[in-house]
C-alpha cells in the first residue's frame, strides 16, 4: 500500500527467479524488474503493484488484506487494481520462452509504483534505470479481459484564496477565504457541458477533489483556502486551456487573492529516490487498425472469446507515459472490472487470472504475424 511495495516486489522477485528469468532486480526507485531473452525487439508487461488505502475499515465485509474467495471471485484490496495481472504475466513469459516464442524478443516484467502519480516508473524505466525504451507494451491494469488502447489525460490543479484572519465574535474584521474560493467551487460545478468531446475518449471532466482551509481555530476566520482540482482532459484539450478556463472563474474583485497552480510531484519512493515531475498526463489514444491492437484482438479471439470492439478506460494508466509522452505504443488486457477498483468490492475472477496468463503467452508470437 502507498507505493511501499519491498516486499510485494520480493515476492514477485522469488517466483522469477523460481521460473529462470535471466536478469531479476530492483531498480533504483524499487520497483521490480524481470527479463527474459536478448533480442532486438523489446515489450514489457507493465503491472503496477502497490495499491490505495482501504477507507474505513467498518465498510468492508471481509478483511481486505486477507481476502476472500465466493462463487469463483476473489475480494481483496488491489485484487482488480492491479495485483491480478501479475501471475499472468510472469507465468505467460516462461511459458513463452519454455514454448519457444520469444525468439527475436527481449521481453521485461515491471511491476512498479503507479497509484499516486501515473507515468513516473515507466519515465524512469526510459530515462534512469535501467534506460530501455521497448517498442511495445502491454498494461495489466482491469480490462474485463477486452483489449483496451486508449484513455484521457489529466491535469491535476490547486486554487489557493487569501484572506484576513479573526476572531469568530468579530467577523466583521476578517476576510474569509472559503467565501472567496465559493465562486470558483460553483464556476467548476458548472463548467462540465462546456468542456471538450472526442468520439472515442469521450467528454472532459472537471471535479473539486479536495478541500482545505489555513486557520488559527474552529473560532476563527480562516486566512487561507484551497481547493484540488482533478480535470480529465480528451483530446482536443491542453494544460494551458485546463488552467485558462479554471483562472477564467475567478470574479474580477477576487483576481489578486486566488492564484491557480499546476501540482508537481517531488515526494521520494520508499527507496528514497526523487523524480520530479509535473502532475500533467496526456490523453493517449492508439488507432483500431494499430498492430498491437490487431495483434491483441487476434490473441483474444484465439483463446474463445467472440468479436468485441476495442475499448478504452475510464481511469488514467501509466499509458499517460508510454504513449502520451513517449510515444511507445501500448493496449491493456487484464482480469477484473475497474468499477470495482478503489472499493470495497475490489475483485477479480480466478479463472480470469489464469486464463490471462494465455493472453500474455502469446503476444510475442502475434507481434511476429
Amino acid at each position: 500500500m502507498d507505493s511501499q511495495i519491498g516486499p510485494v516486489g520480493e515476492r514477485i522477485g522469488a517466483e522469477m527467479r523460481k521460473l529462470g528469468f535471466e536478469e531479476v532486480r530492483f531498480d533504483v526507485m524499487g520497483n521490480i524488474l524481470g527479463r527474459i531473452g536478448s533480442g532486438p525487439r523489446v515489450m514489457v508487461f507493465d503491472s503496477h503493484i502497490d495499491t490505495v488505502g482501504i477507507g474505513d475499515p467498518a465498510e468492508w465485509t471481509h478483511d481486505p488484506f486477507t481476502g476472500k474467495e465466493e462463487d469463483g471471485i476473489f475480494f481483496g484490496r488491489g485484487a482488480c487494481d492491479e495485483k491480478g495481472s501479475t501471475p499472468g504475466m510472469v507465468y505467460g513469459l516462461a511459458i513463452a520462452r519454455d514454448m519457444g516464442l520469444l525468439e527475436g524478443w527481449t521481453v521485461y516484467y515491471f511491476g512498479n509504483m503507479e497509484e499516486w502519480c501515473d507515468g513516473i516508473a515507466p519515465n524512469s524505466f526510459v530515462d534512469v534505470d535501467p534506460k530501455v525504451k521497448p517498442d511495445f507494451v502491454v498494461i495489466g491494469e482491469p480490462t474485463k479481459m477486452q483489449v483496451y488502447r486508449g484513455h484521457k489525460g489529466r491535469i491535476e490543479l490547486k486554487v489557493t484564496a487569501k484572506g484576513k484572519s479573526a476572531h469568530a465574535a468579530s467577523n466583521h474584521m476578517g476576510d474569509n477565504a472559503i467565501y472567496t474560493l465559493l465562486p470558483v467551487i460553483a464556476g467548476i460545478r458548472d463548467l462540465e457541458p462546456k468542456l471538450g468531446d472526442h468520439p472515442f475518449l469521450g467528454h472532459g471532466k472537471i471535479t473539486v477533489s479536495d478541500l482545505h482551509v489555513q486557520t488559527p481555530s474552529i473560532n476563527a476566520v480562516p486566512d487561507e483556502a484551497f481547493i484540488y482540482i482533478d480535470r480529465r482532459l480528451t483530446f482536443g484539450e491542453t494544460r494551458q486551456e485546463a488552467m485558462e478556463q479554471v483562472k477564467a472563474l475567478i470574479p474580477p474583485e477576487f483576481k489578486d487573492k486566488i492564484k491557480v497552480e499546476e501540482l508537481f510531484y517531488d515526494e521520494p519512493s520508499y527507496t528514497g529516490f526523487k523524480f520530479p515531475v509535473d502532475k500533467y498526463f496526456p490523453p493517449w489514444a492508439l488507432d483500431e487498425t494499430h498492430p498491437l491492437v490487431t495483434a491483441g484482438q487476434t490473441v483474444r479471439e484465439a483463446m474463445g472469446y467472440p468479436h468485441a470492439p476495442s475499448g478504452k478506460w475510464a481511469f488514467s494508466t501509466n499509458g499517460t507515459y508510454w504513449a502520451g509522452k513517449a510515444g511507445i505504443p501500448c493496449i491493456g488486457f487484464a482480469p477484473g472490472d475497474e468499477e470495482t477498483a478503489h472499493t470495497v468490492l475490489d475483485s477479480v475472477p480466478i479463472d480470469d487470472v489464469v486464463k490471462s496468463t494465455v493472453f500474455y503467452a502469446l503476444m510475442t508470437v502475434a507481434m511476429n504475424g
